[in-house]
């Protein structure tokens, strides 16, 4: 993006900082005293994980008719709830590996955070699917591996394999490809330890790196392996959850739309708490010059692109049901809308396709404070969503003597409120300890937008 007034590129880091700016800023959180403010937020944390975990031992204890379930909506929160946690975790793996091949600059100041938080979603999301089992203990019965079990193996036509391996895969290749690019940056944290300990802990975890030409050879080489693997990640995983719902015959499921629209939703559900994260981050940390008002830009750019093709995914869902002449689709799509949940399906819509609109104004995305409301809102949106998908959708079956309607328990709603929990004790754990900026590629790109591409002071 050019500046108006010079015709020149806009530094993508703001403040004409030096190298050892770079580091001492970065830095600074790890080095200092946790701040009260982060012992009252993460003691937050920590209350929403404990009711999470009470909630989750009750129902294991008790059974799973602690749920709302019934014998028509047999999928509802929990499975909500994985879907939208596995979507959360996609912006991770986009902005780190797909906008590193697309050699997007500007992805530099919040792609190390956005792995972190591809990485805690997805350990959120693979609590659901356990949980739903019924028997949790029993879970190492979906791998594949050889047993004493005679001919018993996985059923491989079941989504619930599938989603074991979508998960596991994601979640490995993403841990990998985090802590690749947080060895530079261990390093760091290392020559500047005054613990003995600590020097020896990240010593051990940066493989001793050196800083050479050739250890920098071979970590560009293999960050850029990482990121070709971790590319197809992000089509397949949601791929793969969409089909959970495509391969059944339940009308409003049932379509080939699902792959593309799914994977979709989960970017720009992902960039939005990306979003979301980042400006109390940039805020609190005091990272205003590295989260520039032009990154902040850019994220809402891909979010109002995301969210077209979602809302033209809504808009072709009516159209095949419509032209499909099928009474079936016909009438869960206008139950959606008329329904008794149309509630639900109409906070879907406006905040999914209504709100986002804001962002195509430029003084809306020069707006912090309005891009993390609408951040916000659009995660809140996305959450309905799945919950519209997977809810409505099977509380009107093909006779109405089966229709049925859900309402969740205080058991259901407290394991949701401890999934949040786990999410924000996690991020708010490698807030203090691991630096939340990638230094190294930061570093990178000081000389970006700089007259005559003048290199940055030592």
């Amino acid at each position: 993006m050019a500046d108006p007034t010079t015709g020149l590129r806009r530094p993508l880091i703001g403040g004409d900082k030096s190298y050892a700016d770079v580091t001492r800023e970065v830095c600074a959180p790890l080095e200092r005293k946790s701040p009260a403010a982060w012992w009252m937020t993460i003691s937050a944390a920590l209350a929403m994980l404990v009711v999470g975990v009470v909630a989750v031992t009750y129902q294991l204890r008790t059974g799973i008719g602690t749920w709302g379930l019934n014998n028509t909506v047999g999928w509802a929160f929990d499975i909500t709830n994985f879907v939208f946690w596995i979507g959360i975790g996609h912006a991770g793996t986009l902005i780190s590996a797909i906008l590193f091949l697309f050699n997007q600059k500007w992805r530099t100041s919040v792609n190390r955070s956005a792995e972190a938080m591809t990485l805690f979603a997805v350990v959120c999301a693979g609590i659901f699917p356990v949980i739903h089992m019924g028997r949790p203990w029993l879970a190492h019965w979906v791998i594949p591996y050889p047993n004493a079990r005679g001919p018993l193996w996985v059923n491989f036509r079941s989504p619930l394999v599938w989603d074991m391996f979508a998960i596991s895969t994601y979640f490995i290749v993403s841990l990998v490809f985090w802590y690749v690019g947080l060895i530079p940056d261990l390093a760091t944290i290392r020559d500047r330890a005054v613990s003995k300990v600590k020097k020896a802990v990240t010593n051990f975890f940066s493989f001793g790196w050196d800083g050479s030409n050739r250890t920098w050879h071979r970590y560009e080489t293999i960050y850029l392996l990482l990121a070709g693997l971790a590319t197809p990640l992000v089509v397949s995983v949601h791929t793969i959850v969409s089909w959970d719902f495509a391969t059944s015959l339940i009308p409003g499921w049932h379509t080939t739309i699902f792959p593309p629209y799914f994977v979709a939703g989960a970017v720009f559900s992902g960039f939005a708490m990306v979003l979301t994260l980042m400006l109390v981050v940039r805020k609190v940390l005091h990272f205003e010059d590295y989260i520039t008002l032009h990154h902040v830009d850019a994220m809402s750019k891909v979010i109002i692109a995301t969210g077209g093709i979602v809302a033209l995914a809504y808009a072709t869902e009516f159209f095949v049901a419509l032209y499909s002449g099928n009474e079936y689709e016909r009438f869960t799509f206008v139950n959606r809308a008329l329904g008794p949940y149309a509630w639900a399906y109409w906070i879907m819509v406006g905040c999914n396709i209504g709100i986002p609109q804001l962002l195509w104004s430029k003084k809306v995305r020069s707006n912090v404070a309005a891009v993390f409301v609408i951040s916000l809102l659009i995660n809140v949106g996305m959450w309905f969503e799945r919950f519209v998908i997977i809810t409505i959708s099977l509380s009107r079956d093909y006779l109405p003597a089966s229709w049925a309607t859900y309402s969740p328990t205080t058991i259901e709603i407290a394991t949701l409120v401890g999934s949040f929990g786990l999410f924000f004790t996690l991020f708010l754990l490698f807030s203090r300890f691991l630096p939340m900026i990638a230094i190294g590629e930061v570093k990178g790109v000081l000389k970006y937008g700089r007259p005559d591409g003048k290199e940055p002071r030592e």
